[in-house]
């Protein structure tokens, strides 16, 4: 499980395919001191395993099917990629419950830079939009961020300049792909409704679920 608060920005070496799975080598300066072999990252908002580390480099490797559900899929050498190492049992909560599952991928329809405000609006498949709230959390390529308006298939997300400064997402433009992942809560509410199950979301229903 993650936040949504990016560590670091790494940068890819390497990602390359064998017998149906890729192999991506990531350039890390910061989280590559704390994280050891097994240890879980968020790449891109993608949860994946460290399964080599030597020399500022961490290893992982990814089936063919993630390759191509997320936006790993135009990943290549050069590229940046945001990085958070897995949340702590005693560690601070300070953006929402990311748990590195991506549920679609994005695409960015608009980039607005003006009067010192940084907003990114992005599409995604219909069937999400009951997963979509205003001023409700939401993760791209990792990072937590609020919902300020949203309409069926369109989302917008305001950035703050820290977030634009310690993550990718300055960089994005208009046509790039991108990693979505709805609020959790969101889902188990939504699955709650859509089988008629009846109460509140109580603090029972949350602890049983692992939060």
């Amino acid at each position: 499980m993650f936040t949504g608060i990016i560590q670091e920005i790494g940068l890819v070496q390497k990602l390359e395919k064998s017998k149906g799975v890729y192999r991506l080598d990531v350039i890390s300066g910061g989280i590559y001191r704390d994280v050891k072999i097994g240890d879980s990252v968020s790449v891109n908002g993608v949860c994946l395993t460290v399964t080599e580390k030597a020399k500022g480099l961490l290893s992982f490797n990814i089936m063919a099917e993630t390759a191509r559900k997320t936006s790993f899929s135009v990943l290549k050498k050069g590229c940046e990629v945001n990085l958070e190492g897995s949340l702590k049992a005693d560690g601070a909560l300070d953006g929402h419950f990311v748990l590195g599952h991506v549920d679609c991928v994005g695409t960015i329809k608009s980039v607005s830079k003006a009067d010192g405000e940084f907003a990114i609006g992005v599409g995604y498949p219909d069937e999400f939009n009951n997963l979509v709230v205003d001023r409700g959390s939401i993760a791209i390529e990792g990072v937590s961020l609020t919902v300020s308006r949203s309409e069926r298939g369109l989302l917008e997300v305001h950035i703050i300049p820290h977030t634009s400064k310690n993550t990718t997402l300055d960089a994005k433009k208009a046509g790039d792909m991108v990693n979505v992942e709805f609020d959790i809560l969101g889902k188990y509410i939504a699955k709650r409704s859509e089988s008629g199950t009846r109460g509140r979301i109580t603090e029972e229903f949350l602890s049983s679920k692992g939060f």
